[in-house]
């Protein structure tokens, strides 16, 4: 039998059409074999054996992309594959009380939960937001990493975190993050932030104070040099890298914005000025950590509102963190004004990754640092033609991976090539956010014993989601009147 190559290239001489099946297998030979679209839509020497032949070559070869390695530049190190398990919220860590010392520790139902995502097959996993500083939390339940909270039990429990993900070769990173502004009113009713300008409108259930500008001294010390404690905290108890935060709005990216700087010294105005921080920070960590820990970053790829964090300006700044040094760049979207992880345009929905237009617009200056492009992937084909056409090197996954945390190793083996279609629309954000939670929750119910989808929800079933919802209204309503009385919404909707 001829090779499936030999068919693609018969094509052109025949004006045969497709079945809908068979034309979107063209358009995986298109992917597989790089060759052009047109010439995959037609053909008539394939039987209905050979298509099937073909189909499961094409999802192995797609396989095969989304399997390779990807090197980081500057650490030397080497994820395994191009998957990211992108950070989320748990809100699953220690929580006693306002001023507790042991808040922020990894529990055990947290280390249940990496011990999942640590059997799932990903390149790279990172942790939600670890705050590096207390009083400046995105939610009671995140984890906290400050020296004023330091403990040898503290460091057992991020020591076990960190090794629970590592079960399949992953590597494993921290996510650090400082809230600022975006720190809910009843943990700071003032927030520290690089300008005043306050957030309003009760983002997700939760009220905001006023901020107070960071003074340029009070930056070196209560943002570079914690960031940089973090950052070696996390070396110490075995992590292999960390990501700064600067997107979504927290304190990093509120020093990027033109809409929350107002600042008229060396850390306003210009985009080189307002990206000074993140250059202070990431020269403090590398001093402290060895050569091959790996320092990534969370970046904007636009904001979507006027006068935000532009695509240019994002572009430039992308330039800037390669020059730095930043091993790689994981391309997002949006802030808490506007919630923009999600389908903006037609075209994007066709191509799913919800940022790839603005993504294609950023890698095209950069040379050598690892872009990952996270929100909306949910197909090999989608994946794949994001890699080929340059838009990205690797593939960022959130809210799927709490549904079946071992999706990335499901799709790099070849036994599925899409993950499971939930029944919560995409730009339910809301409803989105607290379900995953759940999942994360429940996914951290029980330690690793065989299968990591074991009591997951499942929100692909109707009558689930229909239950689910009722349970989560009854939740928010619960909540919602213990805020009211100044007490911050911690851990997750049971279900």
């Amino acid at each position: 039998m001829k090779s499936p190559r030999y068919f693609i290239y018969r094509a052109e001489f025949v004006r045969e059409r497709l079945s809908a099946r068979e034309n979107m297998l063209g358009k995986c030979l298109q992917i597989c074999f790089r060759v052009p679209y047109h010439r995959c839509r037609s053909y008539r020497f394939l039987c209905r054996r050979t298509v099937f032949d073909l189909q499961r070559r094409c999802q192995v070869t797609m396989a095969n992309i989304l399997e390779e390695p990807l090197h980081f530049p500057t650490s030397g190190r080497t994820a395994k594959n191009r998957f990211l398990k992108a950070a989320l919220s748990e809100r699953l860590a220690q929580w006693d009380s306002l001023k507790s010392s042991s808040n922020g520790v990894p529990t055990e139902r947290l280390i249940n939960t990496y011990d999942k995502w640590g059997h799932g097959g990903w390149g790279i996993i990172l942790t939600g937001n670890a705050i590096v500083d207390a009083n400046h939390l995105e939610g009671a339940g995140n984890m906290i990493i400050e020296k004023s909270a330091d403990s040898p039990w503290r460091r057992e429990a991020f020591k076990k975190l960190a090794n629970a993900a590592k079960s399949d070769g992953a590597l494993v990173m921290v996510q650090l993050s400082h809230g600022g502004r975006q720190t809910p009113i009843a943990i700071n009713e003032h927030p520290f932030s690089a300008s005043d300008v306050r957030l309003t409108g009760g983002a997700m259930g939760a009220n905001f104070g006023q901020p107070i500008p960071l003074t340029t001294e009070q930056i070196k010390t209560e943002v570079v040099e914690k960031f940089a404690y973090a950052a070696k905290f996390c070396a110490d108890v075995g992590f292999d890298g960390v990501e700064l935060h600067a997107a979504h709005g927290y304190l990093l990216s509120q020093f990027l914005s033109p809409t929350t700087n107002k600042r008229t010294d060396e850390y306003g105005g210009s985009v080189e000025n307002r990206m000074r921080i993140i250059g202070e920070v990431y020269e403090a960590i590398r001093k402290l950590v060895p050569k091959d820990f790996v320092i990534g970053i969370k970046l904007n790829s636009a904001e979507f509102q006027k006068d935000g964090l532009s695509t240019p300006d994002a572009a430039t700044i992308s330039v800037g963190l390669e020059k730095l040094g930043f091993d790689f760049i994981e391309l997002s979207g949006g802030t808490y004004e506007r919630f923009e992880w999600r389908h903006l345009r037609e075209s994007t929905v066709h191509r799913e990754a919800y940022f790839i237009e603005f993504s294609e617009a950023i890698v095209k200056n950069l040379h050598k640092i690892i872009v990952y492009l996270t929100g909306g992937f949910r197909t090999t084909r989608g994946m794949c033609d994001a890699i080929e056409k340059g838009a990205t090197n690797g593939i960022g996954i959130g809210r799927p991976s709490t549904q079946e945390p071992d999706l990335a190793a499901k799709l790099t083996q070849g036994k599925t090539i899409a993950a499971v279609k939930t029944l919560i629309h995409p730009d339910d954000f809301t409803l989105a956010l607290y379900a995953y939670q759940t999942q994360m929750g429940q996914m951290g119910n029980e330690p690793f014993s065989g299968d990591v989808c074991k009591g997951i929800m499942d929100l692909s079933d109707k009558q689930t989601v229909e239950k689910y919802t009722a349970v989560l209204k009854k939740y928010m309503q619960d909540w919602g009147e213990r805020m009211m009385k100044g007490e911050p919404m911690r851990g997750v909707c049971e279900f």
